[in-house]
């Protein structure tokens, strides 16, 4: 079985109880469900590396409006459908840039993603809708 490798970031903002996650929707597409951002690290790139490269390809944002938390989970998923594993690094970012409740972005990279439009939003945690592909599978995990 192929497995490709893959990092997520919950990227949060606010207090405790009040503290929501940045999702978001491809635009005209919403079948395809509420994400966070994330992708494939390439084949000599360091976990790292690729975490930051996919949260400013797929969100636009400055490393300087996020401050790395820490790594908090680590699983192999395995979808219905395909004859493969993804091996999942999820991490945590806090935002710390000014208050935008929803925006949109071009995503620009070198990937079959690039030129899709996605609009971004803030999502209550306590609460939070399903999310595409079992993609919430550790947001427990988040420290409050």
């Amino acid at each position: 079985m192929e497995t490709s490798r893959k990092v997520f970031a919950y990227i949060t903002r606010g207090e405790e109880h009040n503290r929501e996650l940045l999702v978001f929707e491809y635009k005209g597409e919403p079948e395809v469900g509420l994400q966070v951002p994330g992708g494939t690290i390439g084949e000599d790139e360091l976990l790292i590396d690729a975490l930051y490269r996919e949260v400013k390809e797929e969100t636009g944002l400055p490393r300087d409006v996020l401050e790395f938390v820490g790594k908090i989970h680590k699983y192999n998923y395995y979808p219905a459908h395909k004859d493969k594993a993804y091996e999942r690094n999820i991490f945590h970012f806090e935002y710390t840039g000014e208050k935008i409740d929803e925006f949109e972005h071009t995503i620009k990279s070198e990937g079959r993603d690039n030129g899709l439009i996605v609009q971004y939003r803030w999502e209550p945690i306590e609460g939070l809708p399903k999310l595409a592909a079992d993609q919430d599978e550790a947001i427990e995990l988040l420290e409050y």
